[in-house]
């Protein structure tokens, strides 16, 4: 048994805030519009001594030609499949709808444990009306419940995990963390599809399709880390609606919490003033980066395009442009599997420790052959130099006068460490002491 629950139900019942409150956090993002869940979204939730994970799914609806609710419909399909028991969600205020019962027609095949959650349940009146849902015939019990402030999700769980063992959930804190982040519609989502071999994402052509950040865990060809896709990065400016709002600051978070990023560009358009801006913020949060160049097979090419191509790029993005450039395409899935094992090394840098015999031995006649300026007509001699046992890679030279040590030499020593040490893809500090 592997211990998973669906929330299922028609557009905009409370499934993602059913979802927050079970895994304990604001992982959904949730709004008054209805369809703003469309991918399936992974928690992780603990009752009673039993862990279990938690699918979040987009509203079903039956006999629609929206794109979206087509590819949404797929995914909820998905997740009742892979799940080991299915909670229904219906809201108390509407009642009974066509949707509701067109989707109990669906319900009503599924050999699994089905329950069906009567959501916005919040004062005596309301309890008497969610008697109602019994007319759906689908599940044995009826649980009237509020999202909201989680009254009667006591009595719901104590009946989900009875059908668990238990057998926790497997703990994927320790694996490596990646991010794929850029602009919207540079091909995030198809990238992620085309790496698990599965229709994990939804994929249009519209710009801003992903609005969850959406972790999968990716475990083949000897790799085996969390791979997550973001919602599209766009200027402040240009961000009006709530949704998208919240949608940037999930993915924000995601550079934040991730190991290293995979930055998505698009080849047709070049790195543009907003993918500068991603790369900077992954820069100054000190996470491994790794650029794709993606929809590399739109490209008109001759024998010096990509030569010239990366070279434009490192000129954008110096100086920190020691980064590792890897020209792919989602849809045919053209080096892939080069890039994956570009971030991995990236990762493998970022957590890379020196001996400190070793560091002083090199950087020491480093400095010798090349010293700081004088200032003042000061000199400045350094001495030591060691690396910090921080999770980046940070180094610390003591001297003299550290106050005197400027931008240009410290950027000086980075480039010398970064030629006798493989740091690519990951940056460096560098912190002058004073001896």
């Amino acid at each position: 048994m592997s211990n998973i629950v669906a929330i299922v139900g028609r557009p905009n019942v409370g499934k993602s805030t059913l979802f927050n409150r079970l895994v304990g956090g604001r992982q959904a993002i949730v709004n008054e519009e209805s369809g703003v869940t469309r991918d399936r979204n992974y928690g992780k939730s603990f009752w009673n001594g039993k862990e279990f994970s938690v699918i979040d799914t987009g509203g079903y609806v039956s006999n629609s030609d929206d794109i979206f609710e087509e590819e949404i419909n797929k995914q909820v399909l998905l997740a009742m499949d892979e799940a080991d028991v299915i909670l229904f969600v219906c809201d108390v205020e509407l009642g009974i709808t066509d949707l509701d019962q067109n989707f109990a027609k669906v319900l009503r095949r599924v050999t699994k444990p089905v329950y069906v959650v009567v959501n916005k349940v919040d004062n005596s009146q309301r309890l008497y009306d969610s008697h109602e849902f019994y007319r759906l015939g689908v599940g044995e019990e009826i649980f009237p419940i509020s999202s909201i402030n989680g009254s009667g999700t006591g009595d719901l769980l104590d009946k989900v995990v009875s059908h668990f063992t238990t057998d926790t959930v497997e703990n994927t804190d320790h694996l490596p963390r990646i991010a794929i982040v850029g602009r919207p519609n540079v091909g995030k989502s198809s990238t992620i599809n085309a790496l698990i071999g599965e229709e994990r994402n939804i994929v249009t052509d519209i710009a801003g399709t992903t609005r969850d950040s959406l972790t999968t865990r990716y475990n083949r060809f000897g790799h085996d880390f969390m791979l997550v896709d973001t919602a599209g990065l766009r200027k402040k400016a240009k961000v009006n609606e709530d949704v998208e709002f919240y949608s940037v600051m999930r993915s924000v978070r995601a550079i934040e919490d991730c190991d290293v990023c995979m930055l998505l560009i698009d080849a047709t358009r070049g790195m543009e003033a907003q993918d500068l801006s991603i790369f900077h913020l992954i820069e100054r949060n000190n996470k491994g980066v790794v650029i794709l160049v993606n929809k590399w097979d739109l490209v008109e090419k001759d024998n010096k395009t990509l030569i010239n191509y990366e070279k434009e790029l490192r000129a954008k993005i110096a100086p920190f442009n020691d980064v590792e450039i890897v020209f792919t395409s989602a849809l045919t899935k053209q080096r892939l599997l080069k890039a994956l094992e570009a971030a991995i090394q990236a990762y493998e840098n970022r957590n890379r420790k020196v001996k400190t015999s070793e560091l002083n031995n090199v950087m020491l006649e480093e400095i010798e052959n090349y010293p700081p300026p004088s200032l003042k007509g000061k000199y400045v001699r350094i001495k030591y130099v060691t690396q910090l046992p921080t999770a980046i890679p940070c180094f610390a030279f003591y001297c003299n006068l550290p106050q005197y040590v400027k931008e240009p030499y410290k950027r000086f020593l980075e480039n010398k460490i970064r030629e006798h040490w493989d740091f690519r893809g990951t940056p460096i500090q560098i912190f002058m002491r004073k001896k």
